[in-house]
């Protein structure tokens, strides 16, 4: 005979809502694990740095993102005039301060 016999293989069976769930459930975790560990501390960071750059007022110590300390002389919406030495004034943007020094630190040269 040329022809063979064909046999017919049992289904597979049908896949559970149940193997679905686990499959996904390292994914899941994942993510939980990412944004407990990265976002959310990164979140809070940026809410205290905002937080701390409106209340600099006017004769604060500052540090800048470029390391230049200063004393705060002028205040505006966008930016700050921080004096870096006698009669020496710089202009920055808000957002390049990074820390408010302790009052008494920068001193007078």
């Amino acid at each position: 005979m040329f022809i063979s016999n064909a046999y017919a293989q049992a289904a597979a069976p049908a896949a559970s809502t149940e193997s679905g769930l686990l499959g996904m459930l390292p994914l899941v975790l994942m993510f939980v694990v990412l944004y407990f560990v990265m976002i959310r501390p990164q979140m809070k960071r940026q809410k205290e740095h905002k937080a701390m750059i409106e209340a600099i007022a006017k004769g604060d110590e500052v540090v800048t993102a470029g390391g230049i300390l200063g004393k705060v002389s002028k205040l505006g919406d966008n930016f700050i005039h921080i004096e870096v030495a006698n009669g020496v004034e710089l202009q920055l943007q808000r957002s390049a301060i990074t820390q408010v020094l302790p009052k008494g630190s920068v001193k007078a040269a």
